[in-house]
This record gives C-alpha cells, structure tokens and sequence, in this order.
C-alpha cells in the first residue's frame, strides 16, 4: 500500500510597527511528494475483538491495589477497629454486640454506626490480566490497518476535509522561509501555533475544532480527583522520536504523540473504537519498518 507524503512549507510574515513587532502569521502550503511505500502491517486483519481484549488488558495492569491495611491488633489496628470494646455477656436482654467501654454504643461490627466494613476490599489482589505477546501484536497491528479506512475513522466521530481520499497521512519535508529543517525538531518558539496552522492546511482543522468545543466538566466524584476536564481524542501523531514537534503538539487540546516504537492499541483505539485519525512522519513510517 502506498501513500502520497505531504511536504510543508511554511512562509512566516511579522509587520513591525512603532511599538513593537506583530504577532507570526504562517502561510503554510501543502505539496503531494512521492508515494511511500507502508509497512505491511497496514493491510493486516481489522480484528475488533482482540483489540478490545489487549486495552481492558493494558487497563487492568495499570489499575493499582487499594483498600484497608490489614488488622494487626490495638497497636495497628485497621480502620473501624480504633476503639475500646468490651462484651457485657449474657443474661442483660441485649444482643451481643461489642460496645465502647463504659457506653452503651456499639462498636467494630460491621452493622454498627462507624464500623468496620464486613468485606472490604482487598489490597493484596491482583487486578492484572495476562495478555500474549502475539495477541498484543495483533491487536496494534488491526488497529494500524484500521487507521487507512477513511469510512471507519469517520464514523469513528472524527472530521476531516473533503478533499483528504486516503489515509493515514504521512508528513514529509518541512522548509521554513525557504530554508529546510527537520520537521521532528523545529524550532519551539510558536511552536504549537504552527503545528495547528499546518494541521488546517492538511484539513483537520475541524477535528481540532471539535475536540477543542468538546471540552465538558465530568460527571461524578472524579471531579474532586484531579480528572475535571473530559476531552474528545482528537489527532495522534506519531513521531520517531519526541523532540520540538512532539512538544509542540502535545498542547493541542485531544492531540496525543506518540513514539513509533512505544505504538499500541490503545494509543490507536482509545476506548476500543478502531479507526483513530492519525498523522505519521515519514521518519516514524521508517521506524516502523
């Protein structure tokens, strides 16, 4: 399977007035180079089932423990158990329930008002899920193929411009004032301004535009854990190597980078949903290989 790489450049105009110089603007033109050739893996088997099962895989290995510490007497004692209880015995016409010393209380039952809980959770279990290697491999490599089907990556809730006919797209040489730079490692200064201005050019603008009005408060006790914010999964770049580029896209809201050689399902699915619309560097085509 071939794919057109796109080659940038970019024409960087500042007016210059009394009080000081203007903001950049970029004028980012797009060119079609040669056909690149992609990896073999884009044409393999769209399997949905394994790739479902490698991410609730690679979610459950990243889930942590948690739970109550085990009860170890009146010097550790575990939550619920911080009290001293005493049994009045029988014969006084009340149920056997251990009380506060010296109250009427009950205390330390699991049925009792600031007890221990019957049958918490546990902090020795493991949640992980053993998945196998081929399968793993599987799993990434449908979801790569998934990302060359433009229907699919559609429905997937992406959006794009009309004249886009293939994916995924592959950027190639970058040339800035007319000079040519290497596109993984550009300058930083406006550096996430010109990643969305080339993003427009190669028409995911709406993508970006969508991800970015998508933005919702979540619902839930997950507000008061550090995850307010909800963003729609926007582009993936992927990249051979994280240097300038990578740093400037990761600002973009929804867009995740990634390295060629850290690439998986879930980078590719996120959720499961097969069909992420992608930017690859030709770099990060060759990584692949």
């Amino acid at each position: 399977m071939k794919v057109a790489v796109h080659n940038i450049n970019n024409t960087i105009e500042q007016d210059e007035l009394d009080a000081g110089r203007l903001q950049e603007v970029y004028d980012i033109g797009v060119e079609l180079g040669k056909k690149l050739q992609l990896p073999s893996v884009f044409t393999s088997e769209v399997r949905s089932d394994i790739v479902k099962l490698a991410i609730a895989s690679a979610r459950a290995n990243r889930r942590q423990a948690y739970g109550s510490r085990e009860h170890a007497g009146k010097l550790r004692p575990m939550a619920g158990m911080k009290h001293s209880v005493e049994w009045w015995g029988k014969g006084r016409g009340v149920s056997r329930i251990m009380r506060r010393t010296g109250q009427r209380r009950g205390a330390q039952n699991p049925h009792t008002l600031g007890g221990r809980r019957a049958h918490g959770p546990k902090v020795e279990k493991d949640w992980s899920r053993k998945l196998n290697r081929n399968e793993r491999r599987i799993a990434r490599n449908s979801a790569l193929a998934a990302t060359t089907d433009i229907e699919m990556v559609s429905e997937r809730g992406h959006r794009f411009a009309e004249e886009i006919k293939t994916l995924p797209i592959v950027l190639g040489d970058y040339t800035e004032n007319g000079k040519k730079i290497d596109l993984e490692s550009f300058n930083l200064n406006g550096g996430t301004r010109k990643v969305s201005a080339i993003f427009e050019a190669l028409g995911l603008g709406d993508d970006l535009e969508r991800a970015r009005n998508g933005r919702k408060i979540r619902a839930g006790k997950a507000t008061m854990r550090g995850r307010v914010h909800k963003v729609p999964k926007s582009v993936l770049l992927v990249v051979s190597q994280k240097d300038g580029l990578a740093k400037a896209a990761r600002n973009l809201p929804g867009v995740d980078v990634v390295a060629a050689r850290d690439l998986s399902a879930e980078d590719l699915a996120p959720g499961g949903d097969l069909g992420r619309l992608t930017v690859f560097t030709k770099a990060a085509v060759e990584a692949l290989n």
